[in-house]
């Protein structure tokens, strides 16, 4: 197993208990035919890095996260299968989708612009009725759509119902 040691300041916790007390939603798993490719994908268009690895006799895997989310920890499990190596995996597709909401709108369109250069480009950006927002998407190395949102709110939503000022 391989771990991302990489710490920011604001993300190096204290003692943890790492015993779950309640149910959580941890992770969603997607089939790859070529993981390699799939984790440069992830690391280089995403803000999510490489968290473990593993591999036994039927593949390999990776766990992806965003840096440093160590309280609510969810990760994106990338699994190729060896009796599926080289084929396209992809079942997220036309509009199943993976979602990471960024900051700014300019975001949107640089991630756009990334994903058209490299041929990647699922939607163009565009802008949605409320609650959607500014999106675009693209597609993994598999054909896995992920989108990319400014303004959807799912983050601010989730912390004003549930954060710690509400």
């Amino acid at each position: 197993m391989t771990t991302d040691r990489t710490r920011t300041p604001a993300a190096t916790p204290g003692p943890v208990d790492s015993a779950l007390s309640q149910p959580r939603w941890t992770h969603i798993a997607l089939p790859s035919g070529d993981l390699d490719a799939s984790i440069a994908f992830y690391t280089s268009m995403t803000p999510l890095v490489v968290v473990a690895t593993r591999e036994d006799a039927d593949g390999r895997n990776a766990w992806l996260s965003n840096p440093g989310q160590w309280e609510t920890p969810f990760v994106l499990v990338l699994t190729a299968f060896n009796t599926a190596r080289g084929t396209r995996q992809g079942i997220m597709k036309p509009f199943a989708h993976l979602g990471i909401e960024v900051p700014h709108r300019a975001d949107v369109d640089a991630i756009a612009a990334r994903a058209r250069a490299d041929g990647s480009l699922w939607w163009e950006p565009r802008d949605m009725p409320d609650p959607v927002g500014y999106i675009c998407a693209v597609h993994d190395p598999d054909g896995n759509v992920v989108e990319f949102s400014h303004n959807q709110k799912v983050y601010a939503t989730v912390r004003e119902l549930w954060g710690p000022d509400r």
